[in-house]
């Protein structure tokens, strides 16, 4: 595994490597080229100097044993005599010598008794036979091993007074076989020296392209930290050079247009918060103002009863919207605090859905509750509880009257709530958006709770606070879920949730099975089906910073 994670990450490692197996391939072929080429001349050259040795011994011998009957009484010590003449070193057949060799007589045994003198034994007996039929002139050779040496063996006829004598010489080719071993070792060694500095050189040539390639991913990940003036250094005038003017004229207008994003998200901030404190005095008046007269709306008329009425309810709506755009500011300028302490997440949702209970009622809703006692976690329970909430208020206003669950469970590292309509559902795109401030499914829904269009925009910050995750998921006519995840502890890590996000069935069999349901590091909305819910990484866990606000925020027209 570390060498298939080095092979992946290191592009000089690629290179090397690539380079050496292929100077391999090339350097074993040309040693074998070499070497069977420089074989086949220490052979050829030993071979033409045997034949020329052969030929001169051979009208030695014819000189001496002409008029020698190889059938009388006493020839065996004559080719004794001529053999020891024949390899005398002062001898004259050894004029032109091909090296050392040995020699050997012989009449065969095809036309009467055998005679011989020399170590016939190491003539094979076919090399005997091909000798015996062959002519005067002709030649024969054959490669044998003797005691494990190689040699070369030259046969031919020796015309005497009465039976052709076969007459042999034996080439020992130990002194070639030493030769092609140092050659083979000279190559073997050339070989490996060639691979270690070819080696060297890819690794030197590779590292003049690696080097400014890490240096600029160094670069553009410091730069992608939050370093807006990293820029990379430019030197001479190659592809590289280039590469490393462009990157930074990306840099500077990137930064530039960043810092304009970021001076427009502070003015954004800026102004909601300043409306938002402004808007507290007049509110403030009109607030006694309309509360007088919805006191004393039963001596009015009925339609100024009702003005007073509607006036008390929607000045209620604007101060939860004010209320909601002030933490959105918060949230937004990364000064939320996170006031976590050791809770009950089922005693928190549990004051939640009472805090619900009367829009329930007037919609003729059932909240169905599944809350097992002992889930504690780490967290800001006012926080927690705005998100239950906002989740349980937003499900009585779209589905339908029909029961609306929620479910509470745990595992060792996480506990999860989720929240399940069986009304319109959503439609496919839909969940993405359902997150995104002042996103309404559809303006012609009844809204029972008078939400603000903020409340599930703050549920998601709140829920990246606490480090867990918020998905959404949804059908046309199946109604839709809520699914929030959140670490047993502040800042512990989540892999996965204990509930499964999806259709009824899935969900109880996902319960059965006592199994919980793998989920990316972070969703928040756009899942037509489990494995589509949207994600989010963990390092978006975190604040967004005021750049990402101002370049996401639908509510900031940008």
């Amino acid at each position: 595994m570390l060498i298939a994670a080095a092979w992946r990450r290191s592009l000089q490692l690629r290179v090397v490597t690539s380079t050496l197996a292929l100077s391999s391939a090339v350097v074993l072929v040309l040693g074998l080229v070499l070497q069977s080429e420089i074989a086949e001349r220490l052979l050829q050259s030993k071979l033409d100097a045997a034949i020329s040795q052969s030929d001169a011994n051979r009208q030695v011998l014819e000189g001496q044993l002409a008029s020698v009957d190889p059938d009388r009484e006493g020839v065996q010590e004559t080719l004794d005599t001529a053999l020891e003449r024949l390899t005398d070193t002062t001898g004259p057949g050894r004029a032109g010598t091909a090296g050392e060799f040995s020699a050997a007589l012989t009449t065969g045994s095809a036309n009467g008794p055998e005679v011989s003198a020399g170590d016939v034994g190491q003539i094979t007996a076919r090399q005997q036979d091909i000798t015996a039929r062959g002519s005067l002139d002709s030649l024969n050779r054959q490669y044998t091993t003797v005691d494990g040496v190689p040699n070369l063996v030259i046969g031919q006829k020796i015309a005497t007074a009465g039976r052709e004598l076969q007459f042999y010489l034996l080439f020992p080719l130990n002194g070639e076989q030493l030769t092609l071993g140092l050659v083979q070792s000279t190559l073997i060694v050339g070989g490996l020296v060639l691979l270690v500095l070819l080696a060297a050189i890819a690794s030197l040539v590779t590292r003049q392209v690696v080097r400014p390639i890490r240096h600029a991913a160094d670069v553009a990940e410091r730069f992608a930290g939050g370093h807006l003036d990293e820029r990379m250094a430019v030197r001479g005038e190659d592809e590289v050079a280039r590469l490393a003017e462009s990157y930074n004229e990306m840099a500077g207008s990137l930064a530039a247009q960043i810092a304009q994003l970021e001076e427009f998200g502070a003015l954004q901030r800026r102004f909601t918060s300043d409306v938002s404190h402004e808007l507290r005095t007049p509110l403030t008046t009109v607030r006694m103002a309309a509360d007088v007269l919805y006191a004393s709306r039963d001596e009015l008329l009925p339609a100024l009863r009702r003005s007073s009425e509607l006036l008390v309810t929607e000045l209620d709506r604007f101060e939860e919207l004010l209320a909601d755009l002030l933490e959105i500011s918060r949230l937004d300028a990364g000064v939320a605090e996170l006031g976590a302490e050791r809770v009950d997440l089922s005693a928190v949702v549990r004051r939640a859905t009472d805090a619900v209970r009367g829009i329930a009622a007037d919609a003729g809703t059932d909240l169905v509750l599944d809350l097992p006692a002992g889930e504690l976690i780490e967290a800001d329970p006012r926080r927690v509880e705005r998100i239950v909430r906002n989740l349980v208020a937003n499900a009585i206003d779209h589905g339908e009257g029909r029961p609306v669950e929620v479910t509470v469970a745990g595992d060792d590292a996480a506990v999860a709530v989720v929240v399940r309509d069986h009304g319109v559902g959503l439609r496919p795109g839909e969940a993405d958006l359902v997150f995104n401030r002042f996103w309404r499914a559809e303006e012609s829904r009844a809204r029972r709770s008078g939400g603000t269009g903020l409340g599930l925009s703050i549920s998601i910050e709140d829920a990246r606070l606490h480090g867990g995750w918020l998905q959404a998921w949804g059908e046309p006519g199946n109604g839709s879920a809520f699914r929030l995840t959140l670490p047993r502890e502040v800042g512990g890590h989540i892999s996965a949730s204990p509930l499964p996000l999806g259709p009824p069935a899935a969900a109880a069999g996902d319960r059965r099975n006592g199994s919980s349901v793998p989920t990316p590091p972070q969703g928040i909305g756009r899942d037509l089906r489990e494995e589509d819910l949207w994600r989010l990484r963990p390092e978006e866990h975190a604040p967004m910073q005021p750049a990402e606000r101002a370049i996401i925020d639908p509510g900031g027209d940008r």
